[in-house]
């Protein structure tokens, strides 16, 4: 048996990587050795398999979690699940029509429910620290952006008092099938439906806040508690803090990106602070006390006879 690949490594991301970049990357990685694309390729069946399971595992909080700790033996047989297009918000019939010119929609499986309940995008946020805020830690207050369902129509996109209607085109499907004439012979193609827009319903009359949209752009203050001894490009997680989700899913959350700005005497390195402590010859050669600068404060040290230029002290706690 074939020796398994790391699971960050399958999909091409790095471990501290977001959920939408995991997301577009398990996409584009999808569109690749899709079986459609390649039937009778064994090959490439086994490479979407072990797609579908290191996605299956870091795409579960919970998973990823237990898999950064103790590697496969935390998540062992619980990667694997068969995914459905719909959870990626793409067609692979779309994909394969792209290739092929058609023949590939008429399954129906592959097709995205335009009503179903659809989780909020991530977001991320840039935050830059000095460096005893990150060595002590410290409360911020942040303004982010984002998009969310209209408080008027609440997502609906229709006046108040009235309803969304069924598509009469695509009877709610959001796609229409197309007959198409190809160097195979006639095949069937979905397309996105013009009529509603791929939304499967048509707002007949809009709500005056949205103009029918159903989304809107709000601005909103959010107090961020830094831990203390935070590094820079740590991530801190603010769960239901991204964008508002679709027909009733859940919000996306909030990744805040630490950047720590260099100290004039003190670099970080891991959980120790170093710095450069000039010394007189005479201090050097016979030894004495000195002052050393710490993140708290100077403190008095002894330095013995004969320090070399280059030696490393060591002051502990501070």
């Amino acid at each position: 048996m074939a020796e398994k690949r790391d699971y960050y490594e399958v999909l091409g991301v790095a471990k501290n990587c977001g959920e939408d970049e995991l997301k577009k990357a398990y996409r584009k990685k999808a569109k690749a050795c899709h079986p459609d694309l390649h039937p009778g390729d064994k090959e490439a069946e086994e490479q979407f398999k072990e797609l579908n399971e290191a996605y299956g595992v870091l795409s579960d909080p919970e998973k990823r979690q237990q898999y950064d700790r103790f590697g496969f033996a935390g998540v062992d047989g619980q990667g694997f699940r068969n995914y459905n297009a719909s959870d990626f918000g793409f067609d692979f019939s779309d994909i394969l029509n792209t290739f092929f010119g058609g023949g590939f929609g008429g399954g129906g499986g592959m097709r995205r429910n335009p009503n179903a309940p659809r989780r909020g995008s991530d977001m991320k946020y840039r935050m830059t620290l000095s460096f005893m805020e990150a060595a002590f830690g410290t409360t911020r207050e942040i303004t982010i952006t984002r998009e969310e369902n209209c408080h008027t129509c609440h997502g609906s996109g229709a006046r108040a008092g009235t309803i969304p209607e069924t598509c009469p085109v695509c009877q709610g499907s959001g796609a229409v099938q197309q007959q198409q004439q190809t160097l195979f012979g006639v095949s069937i193609v979905n397309r996105t439906c013009d009529h509603c827009g791929g939304r499967g319903k048509v707002v007949q009359e809009p709500c005056e806040s949205c103009r029918g949209s159903g989304r809107e752009t709000i601005r909103k203050k959010l107090e961020i508690k830094v831990p203390a001894g935070i590094d820079s490009m740590e991530m801190l997680t603010l769960r239901g803090e991204g964008e508002g989700g679709y027909n009733g899913g859940g919000p996306g959350d909030l990744y805040i990106e630490i950047t720590i700005k260099p100290h004039k005497l003190f670099e970080r390195h891991g959980y120790n602070t170093y710095c450069d402590v000039p010394i007189t010859f005479t201090q050097a050669a016979l030894g004495g006390e000195i002052e050393v600068p710490t993140i708290h404060g100077p403190e008095r040290y002894t330095i013995r006879e004969g320090t070399q230029p280059g030696d490393t002290i060591t002051l502990r706690n501070k």
